[in-house]
């Protein structure tokens, strides 16, 4: 039997802003009368969703903002109740969502330890027994009888999570709450999922925008768009799926404006007008094939003379994930910028990126590098397509291929039984 069974689950909201007393009263009246009373839009956040789980599954559930997902997980965890269908939970329930936002301020720490385990279903003797843990996992021995409203907003998620992931539960829900606290803690943190996930065999289900984590942890993954379940299958062919749909997406908003870069920073002493991809034939593009040489060339309004000009390209992932950088330093040394329009021209040669979608930032400096006259990132956009390259195993395993041989040698044929291990590598 399945641990979690889900049939038809439809949940509605009404659009628009909540309406006054004084207003709801004018529409009953209006009502009795039997005059139309105008009614609300109604969204659909899920339509007749049907899924089940089976015990210890490891289940990933991915899409766009508003696709959905979290108030999939509010409806198994019940903290909200469905419009129409059913939802069949068997087993205690540990919901990781909004983490924290249950603590209260004017308690302590010590306090609130005690508080959310009583209200997440933890006996008084298995807090006693669990506190220290809890405490050190947190890393706040020295705050804990500490009110939480002294607390930064790192500290008081870092103590939600820590109790949070002490319920001994038989399925845990998880929404976006790997990325608590600083890298050291979101290390602390993905490392107790994985010890929840493969040494305690808990069900899970794992709400994040971070794929390539969803990905690692999730042997299934649900892909769901405008509220229906638009795949569920193997992690790697699911999350695949949802690369190829956000590169075609990010391929056609034509985002390469530069009014839409996540990082501008101009002295205003050149100006931007325009960033291009060139291929092989000269010819402006998107879309080039992999390990294709490409050009990337960018046109600049100098306003003001400029000495000592340096320029630099570089490769980021849509998420900013930084790839490769590469700078002129010394080849325009010497020149001076009088005001006038100038393009400066970058060759690469076999773009070396498996497929997806690549963004590129570049900064211009003046006076050897010294001050920053134009930088940005997000400003052009390039998708790598390769036949017989998969997406999910790029993604998974890296961004570039190593270029390498492989070699296999035999060091002793038929080796002895009762020879140790040092000898047989001797």
């Amino acid at each position: 039997m399945a641990i979690i069974e889900v049939n038809h689950l439809t949940k509605e909201f009404q659009l628009g802003a909540l309406t006054s007393l004084k207003h709801n009263v004018q529409n009953v009246l209006a009502r009795v009368r039997g005059q139309a009373v105008p009614e609300r839009a109604l969204f659909k956040a899920l339509d007749d969703v049907d899924l089940k789980i089976e015990q210890g599954e490891v289940v990933g559930i991915i899409g766009h903002n508003g696709a959905g997902k979290s108030t999939l997980l509010k409806m198994l965890a019940q903290i909200s109740v469905p419009t129409r269908g059913s939802v069949k939970v068997h087993g205690k329930v540990a919901p990781l969502i909004e983490v924290g936002a249950g603590l209260i301020g004017d308690l302590t720490g010590r306090e609130n330890v005690f508080l959310n385990g009583a209200v997440l279903g933890i006996p008084k003797a298995e807090i006693r027994k669990k506190f220290d843990e809890i405490v050190a996992f947190a890393e706040l021995e020295e705050f804990i009888d500490t009110p939480i409203k002294r607390y930064s907003s790192g500290m008081a998620v870092r103590l939600g999570f820590s109790i949070a992931t002490s319920v001994d539960a038989d399925i845990l829900i998880v929404d976006e709450v790997l990325a608590v606290g600083d890298l050291a803690f979101q290390r602390k943190c993905f490392d107790r999922m994985e010890d929840m996930i493969k040494r305690q065999g808990k069900t899970v289900l794992l709400v994040s925008h971070n794929i390539r984590q969803v990905e690692r942890l999730c042997s299934r993954v649900i892909l769901l768009d405008h509220g229906c379940v638009s795949a569920d299958g193997d992690s790697r062919e699911v999350c695949g799926l949802f690369f190829a749909q956000s590169d075609e997406k990010i391929r056609r908003s034509n985002i390469a404006n530069i009014a839409v870069s996540t990082s501008h920073e101009s002295t205003g002493d050149a100006e931007l007008l325009s960033v291009q991809l060139i291929n092989s034939e000269g010819a402006p593009t998107e879309i080039i094939r992999y390990q294709a040489n490409v050009t990337l060339a960018a046109t600049f309004h100098v306003r003001t003379a400029l000495n000592n000009p340096s320029f630099g390209f570089g490769v980021h992932t849509t998420d900013l994930l930084y790839l490769a950088t590469d700078i002129s330093e010394s080849a325009f040394s010497g020149r001076i910028l009088t005001p006038g329009i100038y393009t400066v021209r970058f060759r690469i040669h076999k773009f070396p990126f498996l497929p997806g979608v690549y963004s590129i930032r570049l900064g211009f400096t003046s006076s050897e590098g010294v001050r920053t006259i134009y930088y940005a990132e997000n400003v052009a956009h390039v998708q790598v397509v390769g036949e017989g390259l998969v997406r999910p195993q790029a993604m998974r395993e890296g961004f570039v291929p190593l270029d390498g041989t492989w070699q296999l040698d035999e060091l002793r044929a038929q080796v002895p039984a009762d020879i140790s291990l040092a000898e047989r590598v001797l």
